[in-house]
């Protein structure tokens, strides 16, 4: 076993922990690991790395080798994947102001059905394109235009809906996914 002195540079035989002696006990060797950090290590886990040591790899290099060794090669399939999966999305803003030139003498009602008929128009033309994913921004509000939306996708068979990415569109928005025929 070897004799450990104060200001001895070590290594850790099974970590990848270099460092100097700062304090030696007959239990305990305390070091300063390079990142600064006070270690205890029993005598015998750790080595001394004298100065003809310097020029042989040490534990540290050897993984950092040995993960770049076992690093996954990335494929182009993974690539094209991912970028089909991430296709762009069709996005329909219902706001009524993107819709109608001016709302003046429109009521409620007739405001809530020029919504609508363009969210039909706009599925059925997602469908009939095959795009897959639409995103129908409709806002807050009190939910009104939400819930009848809803009630427009329950009655296509081949749609699924949910709310759309929050980060991008808050709560105010449903993602509709259409399911194609093979």
């Amino acid at each position: 076993m070897a004799v450990f002195e104060i200001g001895d540079k070590v290594e850790a035989l099974d970590d990848l922990t270099e460092g100097e002696v700062v304090k030696v006990s007959s239990d305990y060797v305390t070091i300063k690991s390079e990142e600064g950090f006070l270690l205890d290590f029993r005598p015998d886990e750790l080595i001394k790395i004298s100065n003809a040591d310097a020029l042989r790899v040490n534990n540290l290099e050897v993984a950092k080798v040995k993960a770049e060794k076992d690093a996954p090669k990335k494929k182009n399939t993974l690539q094209h994947k991912k970028r089909q999966r991430n296709a762009p999305k069709m996005e329909v803003d219902l706001h009524i102001h993107q819709l109608a030139p001016s709302t003046k003498g429109m009521t409620n009602h007739e405001m809530l059905n020029l919504q609508i008929d363009t969210a039909k128009r706009q599925l059925e033309f997602a469908i009939k394109k095959r795009i897959q994913k639409i995103v129908f921004i409709h806002g807050v509000g009190e939910g009104v235009l939400r819930e009848e939306l809803y009630y427009l996708f329950r009655r296509y068979d081949n749609v699924r809906y949910y709310d759309a990415d929050y980060q991008k569109y808050g709560l105010g928005a449903t993602e509709v996914y259409i399911m194609q025929n093979p």
